[in-house]
């Protein structure tokens, strides 16, 4: 046999092995694995992450707007400007903010008597806390009040008017106490062990302050483990004063959120919506989102002109303010949030993962394992905790869009992992509004909100990654035809059976080390019924209803999870 025949039959079953039988997940994987630029999204992670980015100010709109250039670009029309014909079209939406943007502009702390600095923003862009003032151009001399955190009757009767309260604690809580009693700034230490300051020790991590009347100048200093090392050390010598110049702006603003669909031409109403949050000042966090969901958008205009994606429900991108854009767009508009099907969350899915020390997870919505969490299933060091058995929701995303990434990463040897739901990121507006929701991410991350979070930790090979695994998930859950839909619910099928098979080892594993019987037939016994309930949710794949044949398959599914279910528990 010729080499190239051997080749093309092992490619052949490869794909069938890959893609299920499904010429239109093959077709999307294939079109978007070639569609899909991976330096347009580095390109855009590049510009955006040199800005630090909170709604309203200037970094985070010139983000947005660069974005829209993206979209133009691509084929969006301007919503004021778009045609009844025009199927692909985005609007900016402004609102006025109920509160002042900030931005940073530059600081410096120095050491009375020492020459070196001991912090400056041109190499710690996290330094000032959000929400810090301005000093006067030649700065604020003052003596530094060091009180250990533990040391509460101290701390009540210090003498801290027109000095700085140093405390190793959340700077926030160190403001708040500082400019209730005179201080004219604060300093803060306050840092995660899963980012290895001892390691990293030049590392800080943004926070911030409130802003307090009558103090409206005053600062909030993040300090690096180096420098809070430093200035303790040059406090056990003795009294302390430091200069500290900073320059930042506090100013009314309006907040945008960007927001580009491509219309479904069956079912224009139901759509999949992608959510990426702008504001943070991140490479990872995230502009990486911002950047691989901007070419996600590019490569599905692309195939949509092209002919190769034929949308029956309508596909959403969604640029904004974490949380507060997606929950405004999951429920201001009752209509609307009645066709949202799923949502999908992008937040740091570009880590270059041989640095940051993380790995790709999905994060699923509640199933029984953020219940009870065993065996390979971990939460991540974000944290995160049981959740009660009447959180679960039951839904094929999970195993769904994970089956995508998988699929994705037998062709390169991607790593993909999940976790059990922790919440924090733009999926947990889709879950509150009963709605299902995932988010694509990377934990742990050495550099997580430090000003070591930059552009050379960044994979563009991890964001095409992610963003075709995505992509191919939205495109096919929006054109689901009858024969796709059979491969999804002989998957989900099979997904469960998996399950069970694992679920039953531990707890017949459980059982031995002592556990009732009966408390682990109820574990197998909710699996069971995650899945049979899950199976049922497939009746939304077809956009144009349910098929006989899809109904009758799925019917059969969740009699034979029903019946492996009884199997399992009779066996333990």
């Amino acid at each position: 046999m010729h080499f190239r025949s051997l080749a093309l039959i092992v490619f052949v079953l490869l794909s069938f092995r890959i893609f299920g039988q499904s010429p239109l997940l093959k077709k999307y994987q294939s079109t978007a694995q070639k569609a899909f630029q991976e330096q347009n999204a580095y390109n855009t992670v590049a510009y955006v992450e040199k800005r630090w980015r909170l709604a309203g100010n200037t970094g985070f709109n010139e983000s947005i707007y660069y974005v829209e250039n993206i979209l133009k670009k691509a084929g969006y029309v301007n919503e004021t400007e778009a045609k009844p014909t025009d199927m692909l079209t985005y609007r900016i939406e402004k609102r006025p903010m109920n509160r002042q943007t900030w931005e940073p502009i530059d600081a410096k702390v120095e050491i009375v008597g020492e020459s070196e600095p001991l912090l400056e923003f041109k190499t710690n862009r996290n330094m000032l806390a959000i929400n810090s003032g301005t000093t006067p151009p030649e700065g604020i001399e003052a003596e530094v009040v060091y009180i250990d955190s533990k040391d509460k009757q101290t701390l009540e009767k210090a003498d801290l008017n027109g000095k700085i309260l140093f405390v190793e604690q959340g700077i926030g809580l160190v403001h708040r106490t500082a400019a209730g009693r005179g201080a004219v700034g604060a300093f803060g230490y306050s840092i995660p062990a899963y980012t290895q300051p001892q390691k990293f020790a030049n590392s800080i991590q943004f926070s911030g302050i409130q802003i307090v009347k009558g103090f409206q100048s005053s600062f909030g200093i993040l300090l690096s483990t180096r420098a809070k090392d430093r200035l303790k050390a040059a406090l056990a010598k003795g009294p302390v004063r430091v200069k500290v110049k900073t320059e930042t702006k506090l100013y009314p603003s309006e907040e945008l959120t960007l927001v580009a669909d491509i219309k479904g031409n069956k079912a224009a109403k139901e759509r999949f919506v992608f959510s990426a949050h702008v504001q943070e000042p991140g490479a990872n966090d995230n502009a990486t989102g911002v950047g691989t969901l901007a070419e996600m958008a590019r490569v599905a205009a692309e195939m949509y002109k092209k002919g190769s994606y034929k949308p029956e429900r309508s596909l959403t991108f969604l640029w904004g303010d974490e949380i507060v854009s997606t929950r405004r767009y999951v429920t201001e508009d009752t209509i609307r949030a009645k066709g949202i099907q799923w949502g999908m969350s992008l937040d740091m899915v570009g880590e270059d993962t041989q640095k940051t020390g993380g790995t790709f997870l999905i994060e699923k919505m509640p199933d029984p394992s953020a219940v009870w969490t065993r065996g390979e299933e971990k939460h991540s060091e974000w944290g995160g905790k049981p959740l009660p058995e009447n959180a679960i929701k039951p839904h094929y995303f999970n195993d769904f869009v994970l089956n995508r990434c998988l699929d994705q990463a037998k062709t390169n040897g991607w790593v993909v992992k999940t976790n059990p739901y922790e919440g924090g990121s733009d999926h947990t507006p889709f879950l509150q509004a009963g709605l299902p929701g995932l988010l694509m991410w990377h934990f742990t991350d050495v550099f997580y909100h430090t000003d070591a979070d930059r552009l050379e930790n960044v994979s563009a090979w991890e964001m095409k990654n992610v963003g075709i695994s995505a992509l191919v998930s939205a495109m096919t859950l929006t054109s689901t035809d009858e024969s796709t839909a059979l491969v999804l619910v002989k998957e989900l099928q099979e997904a469960a059976t998996k399950r069970l098979d694992i679920e039953t080892k531990l707890s017949l594993e459980a059982i031995q080390k002592g556990n009732a019987k009966a408390s682990e037939a109820h574990i197998l016994e909710v699996w069971g019924s995650y899945y049979e309930n899950a199976l049922g949710k497939m009746e939304n794949l077809q956009a144009s209803g349910t098929s006989d044949k899809v109904r009758n398959a799925i019917g059969l599914a969740q009699k034979a999870v029903k019946d492996k279910t009884e199997a399992s528990v009779k066996g333990l």
